[in-house]
C-alpha cells in the first residue's frame, strides 16, 4: 500500500510541476533554461512531497491545497541537486540515471535553472490556492527560506565543502550537524507542512523528521559503499575514494546501520499520538533504511 501511495504521490506532483512549467506564450517556454527546469524536476522518489501530502491528510487539509507545497519542496530539492552536481560542488555527471543538467546543457544553464527552480518553490508555496489565510502562506514561505538557506540546507552544503578542503576530518558530532542542515532541513519542512497549514502543533512532526533525515543520510553513506551505481543512478564510492569522513567511515558499516534503525524507531514513536492513521508515514521511515537507491 505504501509503495502504491508513493507512486500516486509522485504522479500527482509530476503532473503539477509539468503544468506550472509548461511552455507559455512567447519565447520563455522554449528557452534552454526552462527546458532544463523541466528536465531536472522529473524523477526521484518524491519522499519530501509525500511527507507534505500525508502530514496534510492527517490534519484534514485537502490534497488540492497540499499539492502546491508538495510540488514546491520538490522544486526546491531539484534546485539543490542541480547545483550540488556542478563541477564547483560535487562534480557529478549522472543524476537519477540521466546526465546531469550541466552535462546535458552547460554550466550557465545549470546555474540559472537551479536559481529558477528555487524561485519557483517560493512561488508555489505562496500561491493563493495553498490557503485562504495569507498568514499560513507567509509562514510556509518563511520556514522554507530558513530550511533552504544559510540556517539549513545551504549551511550544510557549506560545511561539507569546507570539510573537503580541511586537513582535519570531521567528527561524528560535526557530520551530524552538517547533515541536519544538508538533508534534514528540507525533510523537517516537509513533515511539518501539514501542521503549519492547519495551524497545529508541529512538535511531533519535528521529532519525526529529525530521525528520518539523519537516517536517510546514514543510508546514503551505506549505499555509497554497498550500492550499485546503475541502481542508485549516480556514481558510488566517491566519498570513500576521497577519504571523506562519513557515518560509515566513523562508525563502521554495521554500527551505522544499527544507528539508522534506532533513529527510525524514534521517528515512528514520535507519531504514536496519531494512531493507525500515521502507519503509512511509519512505513515511509522504514523504507528509508531498506531502499537501494
Amino acid at each position: 500500500m505504501f509503495k502504491t501511495r508513493l507512486m500516486d504521490c509522485a504522479a500527482r506532483v509530476q503532473l503539477h510541476l509539468d503544468s506550472v512549467l509548461a511552455p507559455k506564450d512567447g519565447q520563455a517556454g522554449d528557452l534552454p533554461v526552462v527546458q532544463a527546469m523541466r528536465y531536472a524536476s522529473h524523477g526521484g522518489k518524491r519522499l519530501r512531497a509525500f511527507l507534505v501530502l500525508e502530514s496534510a491528510r492527517l490534519h484534514g487539509i485537502p490534497t488540492e491545497q497540499a499539492i502546491w507545497p508538495a510540488a514546491a519542496i520538490e522544486a526546491m530539492h531539484a534546485y539543490s541537486l542541480v547545483h550540488d552536481d556542478l563541477p564547483c560542488m560535487d562534480d557529478d555527471d549522472m543524476r537519477r540515471g540521466q546526465p546531469t543538467v550541466h552535462v546535458k546543457w552547460d554550466y550557465p544553464t545549470a546555474v540559472l535553472a537551479g536559481d529558477a527552480l528555487q524561485s519557483l518553490a517560493f512561488e508555489l508555496t505562496s500561491h493563493p490556492q495553498v490557503s485562504a489565510k495569507a498568514e499560513v502562506r507567509a509562514e510556509l514561505a518563511l520556514e522554507l527560506a530558513r530550511a533552504a538557506g544559510a540556517q539549513g540546507m545551504v549551511l550544510g552544503q557549506a560545511l561539507d565543502m569546507a570539510a573537503e578542503s580541511s586537513d582535519t576530518p570531521l567528527t561524528l558530532e560535526q557530520i551530524t550537524e552538517l547533515q541536519d542542515g544538508k538533508t534534514g532541513a528540507l525533510f523537517g519542512w516537509s513533515a511539518m507542512a501539514g501542521a503549519r497549514m492547519a495551524k497545529a502543533d508541529t512538535t511531533p512532526w519535528a521529532d519525526y523528521a529529525k530521525g528520518l533525515g539523519l537516517a536517510f543520510q546514514i543510508w546514503d553513506d551505506v549505499l555509497d559503499i554497498e550500492g550499485d551505481a546503475e541502481v542508485v543512478g549516480k556514481a558510488v564510492g566517491k566519498d570513500s575514494d576521497a577519504g571523506k569522513a562519513t557515518f560509515v567511515s566513523l562508525l563502521g558499516i554495521d554500527t551505522a546501520k544499527a544507528r539508522a534503525n534506532e533513529l527510525i524507531d524514534q521517528s515512528c514513536a514520535a507519531l504514536d499520538p496519531f494512531g493507525a492513521e500515521a502507519d503509512i508515514l511509519k512505513d515511509v521511515a522504514r523504507f528509508v533504511i531498506t531502499r537501494n537507491k
